[in-house]
């Protein structure tokens, strides 16, 4: 059993899983420079979400998805989880 993931980490899964998403528009809305919220790099690494490789299209063009694991710990987490809103771009 896996430890449940940040809220954090669980509003970036509820955001990826609300609609197709592409890596650029990703990147747009959560990347980070602050060391202590590194909630993309966090969901990659606990394997979480994933970008899709098998593709001809550019990184930015390539479709951000939830993996098994990833759909697992959003829907075991209690009364579920949504997005507070459409994230803007980081800025």
């Amino acid at each position: 059993m896996y430890p449940m993931p940040s809220a954090l980490i669980l509003e970036l899964l509820a955001w990826v899983d609300g609609r197709d998403r592409s890596y650029g528009e990703a990147m747009e809305a959560w990347r980070s420079t602050c060391p202590r919220h590194p909630v993309w790099d966090d969901a990659v690494l606990e394997g979480l979400i994933r970008v899709e490789s098998a593709s001809a299209r550019p990184m930015r063009e390539r479709r951000v998805v939830l993996t098994a694991r990833g759909r697992a710990a959003l829907a075991a987490h209690p009364g579920g989880v949504r997005p507070v809103a459409e994230r803007e771009p980081a800025g």
